[in-house]
């Protein structure tokens, strides 16, 4: 009898040696993410840049590209969005920690890239909405559209070309652009 593998955990995962690749984890299962394309680094940039600037300034809270986020304990997952949010007053005393944060994001960006499968997108945002993340940004250059998803299990699709708006709503308070702006690269 094969004994099944055994699982990994955050501490692993963070020990791997830094050999190109990404990874995630997935209930202590080790998951290889291809590298980002030069388009998707490009677009998570931008994102990043006009949620700092907004942010920032309004002492809201950190905007944080590719972060781990231990979602999960025994086994444990860690996840790290493209682009993240984490609210001001849920940093604590000691700010952002060198390792992977503890708990989810406020705020989790996902851009879709060519080698994703939507199975494996819509796995990601179910996590998070699971783990607590209160809002999920589904971004798609493709079809320049954001999908926002809630816990409360709705989701809206906006487009660029509909000129729709994309708000931070209650997780970044006043945060207004329309999806046409964040797709002008």
């Amino acid at each position: 009898m094969i004994a099944p593998p055994a699982l990994m955990t955050a501490d692993d995962l963070a020990r791997l040696s830094d050999n190109g690749q990404r990874y995630e984890l997935v209930e202590g299962e080790l998951r290889t993410m291809a590298p980002p394309g030069g388009e998707h680094g490009d677009l998570a940039s931008h994102i990043n840049w006009l949620l700092r600037g907004y942010a920032w300034p309004r002492k809201l809270g950190r905007v944080l590209v590719e972060t781990g986020f231990r979602l999960a304990e025994t086994p444990d997952t860690v996840r790290s969005p493209d682009v993240s949010f984490i609210r001001e007053d849920r940093l604590g005393p000691g700010g952002i920690p060198a390792g992977f944060i503890s708990g989810p994001p406020d705020l989790a960006v996902e851009i879709v890239s060519p080698h994703d499968t939507m199975d494996d997108v819509m796995e990601k945002v179910r996590e998070y909405l699971h783990y607590g993340v209160r809002l999920v940004w589904v971004v798609v250059r493709k079809t320049r559209s954001v999908t926002v998803y809630r816990p409360d299990g709705s989701a809206r699709v906006l487009y660029a070309a509909s000129e729709d708006v994309l708000e931070g709503e209650d997780v970044i308070p006043g945060f207004s652009i329309t999806v046409a702006e964040l797709f002008a690269l």
